[in-house]
C-alpha cells in the first residue's frame, strides 16, 4: 500500500471521538497513531489496525498479526474485540463506516484538496476514467487514477486488487497524490464500495453515472437494490456536481430525483446539456461533433469504436470542460485517446480478420460490444464468452443468449470457475439454446479461442470477451496464468 511520507501523527483519543467509538482503556491521549490499515500484513509500527466483519471470517482472527508488526491499537466490532488481547481496542457499532471517517479524518481528507471525479455505473467506468486521465493529462495536468486496471500516481502505475481500494488505502492514495502535487484524482466508485462504506468520508468536485444493467445481483438482493446503492453516491455528503448519462433509463430516474445540480448527457437528444450533432464512423473510429454547456462545440476524430465508447467519450469531455480545461484544447487531444486496456483492445499481427480482447462480462455489456463488432466487421463476428462461478447466478443464460445472438459464430467456454464446475455453469449459460456448429461448447478457454481464430476468414472480427486485462484464470482456489490478449496472439501466429 502506497503511503504518504509526510507524518500524520493522531492522538487515538482524537480518532475514537471522531469515529463515535467506546473503549474501555483508560490511557488513549498517551498513544498515538502514525498509520491506518485494514490488512494485517501492511501494518507498519504505530498503525490501526482496523478489524472488520468479512463474509467468511473476521478479521479480528488476523489482529495479533496485526499487532506484532506494531499495531498500537485495533478498531472493530463488539464481535471481534472478544478476540483481541493487548493493545487498546476501539469498538464501533458500524466499524465499516468508522474506517472510512477514520481514514479520511486522519489523513485530513486529501480528495478535498483535489479535484476530485467519482465514476460509477455498470458498464463504462474503467474506459470513462481512463479517457478522463488522458485528458487531463494531455492538457498539464498531473493526475491520479485509482480503478479496476491500475493506479496511476503521475507516471507511477500499480496493478489494482480492486476496482475501489479500502477506506485506508483510498485515503492513504489520495494523501499521495496531494503530497505530490497532483491537480487531478480521477477514480471507479464500485456499488460493493457504496454499499461497504468504503468511501465513506470521501467528497468529490463531480460524480458521473453511466448505466446500470444486471450485474452483482449475487451480492445485491435484486436490481432495486443495485440502484439504490448507485444512487447513495448522487448526495451532497459525497459530491457537488452530478453527470448523467440520460440514454439509460435509470439515468433518467437518477437525474430526476438527485439533490445535486446535473449536468446531462445524451448521445441523441439535443436537448441533454451535452449531446453529439453528428457522429459519422468509419473502420478506424469516427468524426465527431459535440455540444455542450452555453453552446459549446467541440470537433475532431476519434479512434475509438462502438456506441457505448462514444457514451464514454462524451462522459470524459463533459467533465473535462466542467473542471475548467479549454474545450479547445480538448478537440485537439481527441485523436490521441486510447480506450483502457482490455476494452476492445486490439490483437495485431498482421493477420487479415480483427482481433479484439475486451471485459464484457454482463448481458447488456456483451450486447453492447457485440453490436460494436458488427459494426466494424466486413465479415463475420465469431466470439468467445464464459462466466464466471461464485458469482450472479442469474445472468448466466441472459449472457449466453446475448452472445447467441449477437454472433455469428458463438463458441461458450470458460471464465474464472472458482470454486464451481465450469461444465455445470456451461448448462447454464446455453440453456434454451440450441448450440449449432460451426457455434460450439469448449471448456478448455485456450482452446475455445484457438477453435475462434481457426474459423476466422478475411474481414471477419474475432471477439474474446469476458477477462479484459486479467492475468489469470482462477480454478478451483487456484489463479493460474492466463491473459487473453497472449492466448489469443498465439492463436494467431499458429495460424498464419
Amino acid at each position: 500500500m502506497q503511503r504518504p511520507i509526510t507524518s500524520h501523527q493522531k492522538k487515538l483519543s482524537a480518532l475514537c471521538a471522531i469515529v463515535g467509538a467506546d473503549s474501555t482503556f483508560k490511557e488513549l491521549e498517551s498513544i498515538e497513531v502514525s498509520g491506518i490499515s485494514q490488512a494485517s500484513d501492511s501494518v507498519l509500527p504505530g498503525d490501526l489496525f482496523i478489524a472488520l466483519p468479512g463474509e467468511k471470517v473476521h478479521g479480528a482472527q488476523f489482529a495479533s498479526d496485526a499487532i506484532s508488526r506494531g499495531a498500537v491499537a485495533v478498531l472493530t466490532d463488539a464481535i471481534g474485540a472478544k478476540e483481541i488481547k493487548g493493545v487498546p481496542v476501539l469498538v464501533s457499532t458500524n466499524p465499516r463506516r468508522a474506517a472510512g471517517i477514520a481514514s479520511a479524518w486522519f489523513y485530513s481528507e486529501p480528495m478535498r484538496d483535489l479535484y476530485s471525479v467519482g465514476v460509477t455505473g455498470t458498464n463504462g467506468k474503467t474506459t470513462v476514467t481512463t479517457l478522463l486521465h488522458q485528458i487531463m493529462t494531455a492538457a498539464g495536468r498531473d493526475s491520479g487514477l485509482i480503478g479496476t486496471v491500475e493506479t496511476r500516481i503521475g507516471v507511477e502505475s500499480i496493478a489494482s486488487k480492486r476496482t475501489t481500494p479500502e477506506s485506508s488505502d483510498l485515503q492513504a492514495l489520495s494523501a499521495v497524490m496531494r503530497e505530490r502535487h497532483m491537480r487531478n484524482l480521477i477514480m471507479e466508485v464500485s456499488s460493493h464500495a457504496i454499499t461497504l462504506e468504503r468511501i465513506r468520508g470521501s467528497h468529490f468536485a463531480v460524480v458521473g453515472f453511466t448505466n446500470l444493467s444486471q450485474d452483482h445481483l449475487d451480492f445485491h438482493k435484486d436490481m432495486e437494490d443495485y440502484f439504490a446503492a448507485k444512487a447513495k453516491l448522487f448526495t451532497f455528503e459525497y459530491a457537488d456536481l452530478a453527470v448523467i448519462n440520460l440514454d439509460d433509463p435509470y439515468g433518467k430516474r437518477l437525474a430526476a430525483q438527485t439533490e445535486l445540480p446535473v449536468v446531462t448527457l445524451s448521445r441523441l437528444d439535443t436537448s441533454a446539456t451535452w449531446h453529439y450533432a453528428s457522429i459519422a464512423s468509419d473502420y478506424v473510429g469516427a468524426s465527431v461533433s459535440i455540444r455542450g454547456s452555453g453552446g459549446i462545440l467541440i470537433e475532431g476524430k476519434t479512434a475509438l469504436h462502438g456506441g457505448f465508447n462514444y457514451d464514454n467519450l462524451l462522459m470524459a469531455v463533459a467533465i473535462a470542460v466542467e473542471s475548467g480545461i479549454d474545450p479547445i484544447d480538448i478537440a485537439a487531444i481527441l485523436p490521441t485517446l486510447t480506450g483502457a486496456a482490455g476494452r476492445l483492445e486490439a490483437v495485431r499481427l498482421g493477420q487479415n480478420f480483427t482481433a479484439l480482447v475486451d471485459y464484457a462480462h454482463s448481458p447488456d455489456a456483451v450486447k453492447r460490444v457485440l453490436e460494436a463488432a458488427a459494426e466494424i466487421s466486413d465479415g463475420k463476428v465469431i466470439a468467445v464468452l464464459g462466466c464466471g462461478g461464485d458469482r450472479d447466478k442469474t445472468k448466466r443464460t441472459l449472457m449466453g443468449q446475448a452472445l447467441h445472438e449477437g454472433a455469428d459464430i458463438a463458441i461458450y467456454t470458460s471464465d474464472n470457475p472458482r470454486s464451481e464446475k465450469a461444465e455445470e455453469i456451461l448448462v447454464q449459460m446455453v440453456l434454451d439454446i440450441d448450440v449449432v456448429p460451426p457455434s460450439e461448447v469448449i471448456v478448455d478457454r485456450a482452446q475455445a479461442i484457438r477453435a475462434a481464430v481457426n474459423l476466422a476468414q478475411a474481414g471477419d472480427v474475432v471477439m474474446v470477451l469476458g477477462k479484459g486485462h486479467e492475468k489469470g484464470q482462477e480454478i478451483n482456489g487456484k489463479v493460474h496464468e492466463f491473459d487473453d490478449r497472449i492466448e489469443l496472439a498465439k492463436a494467431i501466429e499458429d495460424k498464419k
